[in-house]
Protein backbone atom coordinates (compact mmCIF):
# COMPACT_ATOMS: atom_id res chain seq x y z
CA UNK A 1 0.00 0.00 0.00
CA UNK A 2 1.66 3.39 -0.92
CA UNK A 3 0.82 6.27 0.74
CA UNK A 4 -0.41 9.31 -0.66
CA UNK A 5 2.08 12.17 -1.50
CA UNK A 6 -0.68 15.03 -0.67
CA UNK A 7 0.40 18.60 1.33
CA UNK A 8 -3.44 19.76 1.87
CA UNK A 9 -3.73 22.07 4.58
CA UNK A 10 -6.78 20.65 6.57
CA UNK A 11 -7.44 23.82 9.14
CA UNK A 12 -5.49 27.28 10.00
CA UNK A 13 -5.25 29.35 12.98
CA UNK A 14 -6.43 32.90 11.06
CA UNK A 15 -7.04 34.19 15.09
CA UNK A 16 -3.45 33.24 15.96
CA UNK A 17 -2.03 35.92 13.82
CA UNK A 18 -4.43 38.29 14.59
CA UNK A 19 -3.33 37.68 18.16
CA UNK A 20 0.14 36.59 18.50
CA UNK A 21 3.45 38.37 17.03
CA UNK A 22 4.09 35.09 15.35
CA UNK A 23 8.59 34.14 15.06
CA UNK A 24 9.53 31.17 14.60
CA UNK A 25 7.52 28.06 12.60
CA UNK A 26 7.89 24.43 13.53
CA UNK A 27 6.48 20.84 12.30
CA UNK A 28 5.21 18.52 14.33
CA UNK A 29 3.57 15.14 13.79
CA UNK A 30 0.20 14.70 15.58
CA UNK A 31 -0.29 11.18 17.45
CA UNK A 32 -3.99 10.62 16.54
CA UNK A 33 -6.56 7.29 16.75
CA UNK A 34 -8.00 5.68 13.96
CA UNK A 35 -11.14 7.60 14.50
CA UNK A 36 -9.65 11.02 15.41
CA UNK A 37 -7.88 10.87 11.72
CA UNK A 38 -10.99 9.97 9.89
CA UNK A 39 -12.78 12.79 11.37
CA UNK A 40 -9.58 15.05 10.78
CA UNK A 41 -9.94 14.04 7.05
CA UNK A 42 -13.53 15.36 7.20
CA UNK A 43 -12.06 19.06 8.53
CA UNK A 44 -14.25 18.25 11.76
CA UNK A 45 -11.20 19.96 14.27
CA UNK A 46 -10.77 23.30 15.29
CA UNK A 47 -7.63 25.11 16.67
CA UNK A 48 -8.62 27.86 18.17
CA UNK A 49 -8.37 28.79 22.01
CA UNK A 50 -5.59 25.92 21.38
CA UNK A 51 -1.78 26.01 22.54
CA UNK A 52 1.62 24.13 23.12
CA UNK A 53 3.15 23.17 26.69
CA UNK A 54 5.67 21.00 27.42
CA UNK A 55 5.46 18.28 30.01
CA UNK A 56 8.42 15.06 31.05
CA UNK A 57 10.15 16.73 28.07
CA UNK A 58 7.45 16.12 25.62
CA UNK A 59 5.23 18.42 23.81
CA UNK A 60 1.44 18.53 23.56
CA UNK A 61 -1.00 20.11 22.22
CA UNK A 62 -4.12 20.94 24.19
CA UNK A 63 -7.57 22.24 23.51
CA UNK A 64 -7.51 21.05 20.11
CA UNK A 65 -11.36 20.36 18.99
CA UNK A 66 -11.53 16.85 17.18
CA UNK A 67 -15.38 16.00 16.96
CA UNK A 68 -15.81 12.76 17.62
CA UNK A 69 -16.38 10.63 13.99
CA UNK A 70 -19.77 9.97 13.14
CA UNK A 71 -19.26 6.49 12.45
CA UNK A 72 -16.97 5.49 15.28
CA UNK A 73 -17.86 2.71 17.99
CA UNK A 74 -16.70 2.44 20.87
CA UNK A 75 -13.07 3.49 19.81
CA UNK A 76 -13.75 7.70 19.36
CA UNK A 77 -12.49 9.38 22.28
CA UNK A 78 -12.54 12.62 23.81
CA UNK A 79 -12.90 15.04 22.12
CA UNK A 80 -10.48 18.06 24.04
CA UNK A 81 -7.83 15.52 25.12
CA UNK A 82 -4.51 16.75 25.10
CA UNK A 83 -2.27 14.93 22.06
CA UNK A 84 1.06 14.21 22.04
CA UNK A 85 3.41 16.24 19.08
CA UNK A 86 6.45 14.73 17.80
CA UNK A 87 9.48 17.37 17.43
CA UNK A 88 13.11 16.52 17.62
CA UNK A 89 14.84 17.59 21.06
CA UNK A 90 16.67 20.71 20.16
CA UNK A 91 13.33 21.84 18.92
CA UNK A 92 11.59 21.01 22.13
CA UNK A 93 14.44 22.70 24.06
CA UNK A 94 14.11 25.99 21.84
CA UNK A 95 9.99 25.88 22.61
CA UNK A 96 10.43 24.94 26.18
CA UNK A 97 12.94 27.90 26.31
CA UNK A 98 10.85 30.31 24.56
CA UNK A 99 7.77 29.98 26.75
CA UNK A 100 9.33 30.15 30.09
CA UNK A 101 9.30 33.98 29.27
CA UNK A 102 6.09 36.23 30.53
CA UNK A 103 3.45 36.60 27.79
CA UNK A 104 5.09 33.72 25.36
CA UNK A 105 3.64 30.99 24.27
CA UNK A 106 3.56 28.34 21.69
CA UNK A 107 0.06 28.33 19.35
CA UNK A 108 -0.78 25.83 16.48
CA UNK A 109 -1.03 27.82 13.22
CA UNK A 110 -2.33 25.19 11.00
CA UNK A 111 -3.17 21.38 10.06
CA UNK A 112 -2.12 19.50 7.03
CA UNK A 113 -1.43 15.90 5.85
CA UNK A 114 1.94 15.26 4.34
CA UNK A 115 2.61 11.78 2.73
CA UNK A 116 -0.78 10.41 4.62
CA UNK A 117 0.40 11.68 8.52
CA UNK A 118 -1.11 14.28 10.24
CA UNK A 119 0.97 17.39 10.63
CA UNK A 120 0.66 20.41 12.67
CA UNK A 121 2.87 23.76 12.06
CA UNK A 122 3.53 25.54 15.32
CA UNK A 123 4.49 29.04 15.82
CA UNK A 124 6.89 30.78 19.16
CA UNK A 125 4.01 33.21 19.76
CA UNK A 126 4.37 36.59 21.78
CA UNK A 127 0.58 38.59 23.02
CA UNK A 128 -0.16 41.69 20.71
CA UNK A 129 -0.91 44.73 22.76
CA UNK A 130 -4.64 46.27 21.90
CA UNK A 131 -2.98 49.02 20.07
CA UNK A 132 -1.46 46.14 17.96
CA UNK A 133 -4.44 44.93 17.10
CA UNK A 134 -5.94 48.01 16.17
CA UNK A 135 -3.35 48.75 13.54
CA UNK A 136 -3.86 45.58 12.21
CA UNK A 137 -7.90 46.08 11.59
CA UNK A 138 -6.86 49.16 9.77
CA UNK A 139 -4.18 47.79 7.94
CA UNK A 140 -6.82 45.24 6.76
CA UNK A 141 -9.46 48.15 6.16
CA UNK A 142 -7.54 49.93 4.15
CA UNK A 143 -6.73 46.79 2.01
CA UNK A 144 -10.00 45.90 1.53
CA UNK A 145 -10.80 49.52 0.22
CA UNK A 146 -8.03 49.56 -2.18
CA UNK A 147 -8.63 46.08 -3.88
CA UNK A 148 -12.40 47.15 -3.86
CA UNK A 149 -11.42 50.68 -5.69
CA UNK A 150 -9.40 48.70 -8.03
CA UNK A 151 -12.14 46.25 -9.01
CA UNK A 152 -14.66 48.72 -9.16
CA UNK A 153 -12.11 50.88 -11.56
CA UNK A 154 -11.71 48.35 -13.88
CA UNK A 155 -14.94 47.96 -14.07
CA UNK A 156 -15.66 51.47 -14.95
CA UNK A 157 -13.34 51.16 -17.67
CA UNK A 158 -14.60 48.18 -19.52
CA UNK A 159 -11.74 45.94 -19.16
Amino acid sequence: MSKKSDSSVLLENRKARFLYFLTDFFTAGLVLTGTEIKSLRERNASLSDSYIFIKNGEAWIANMHIAPYKDGTIFNVDHLRNRKLLLQKKELKKIEDHIKGTGKTCVPTKVFLHHGYAKVEIALAEGKKAHDKRDAIKERDAKRSLGKAMREGTKATGE
